[in-house]
């Protein structure tokens, strides 16, 4: 992967945590820096770790796919954005949730690890390609701390109607970063 590549990978994995982020922003009385700040670490720092799980995961199962890994990762990129273009266009539930619960640590955390399941596999796809996945997570994680950390600052003003929309964009872009690693595969 290039550099452009894996940066693009990286804000497509922080869009799902900056459409939640702009959620908890919006339910927030008036964030502050330092509360943006706290939740941009929580959720990078989880966001950063899950596809080195996955990718150690992938590995280990590299060895039995290798003559079709391309097509193995190009897939679950497809499978993802798709997933998050869906989840994009569909309604949010009109269930009421307890604020506090979701603005403590515990709440964010249990948040984060919900917006990197994707992040997840992402890594063992990549784990099927020659990818450095230690620069992809710390990639990852900037983005995603940066990300969330605007997100959290932006939401009252922004509400839900980008937060949608930036998960579909989100999802876009990891179409996007599959077709490029078929591409590079197929050509090179």
């Amino acid at each position: 992967m290039n550099p452009v590549s894996i940066l693009l990978l990286g804000f497509a994995m922080s869009t799902d945590a900056f459409a939640a982020a702009i959620g908890k922003g919006a339910a927030m009385a008036r964030p502050r820096l330092s509360q943006a700040l706290r939740a941009g670490a929580i959720f990078g720092v989880i966001e950063a770790l899950t596809p080195i799980v996955g990718w150690l995961l992938g590995k280990g199962a590299s060895r039995y796919i290798e003559a079709w890994d391309h097509w193995a990762a190009f897939g679950l990129l497809l499978a993802l954005g798709l997933h998050m273009i869906w989840n994009g266009l569909k309604p949010e539930p009109d269930e009421p949730v307890d604020e506090a619960k979701r603005h403590g640590f515990i709440g964010l955390a249990i948040t984060g690890l919900s917006t990197s399941i994707d992040a997840l596999a992402v890594g063992v796809g990549l784990a099927f390609v020659d990818t450095p996945i230690a620069v992809v997570a710390v990639v990852i994680g900037l983005c995603t701390f940066s990300m969330v950390t605007l997100g959290i600052m932006l939401g009252r003003a922004l509400g839900e109607v980008v937060g949608k929309r930036a998960e579909m964009i989100g999802g876009f872009i990891l179409i996007g970063v599959g077709v490029v690693i078929l591409y590079e595969h197929l050509a090179g």
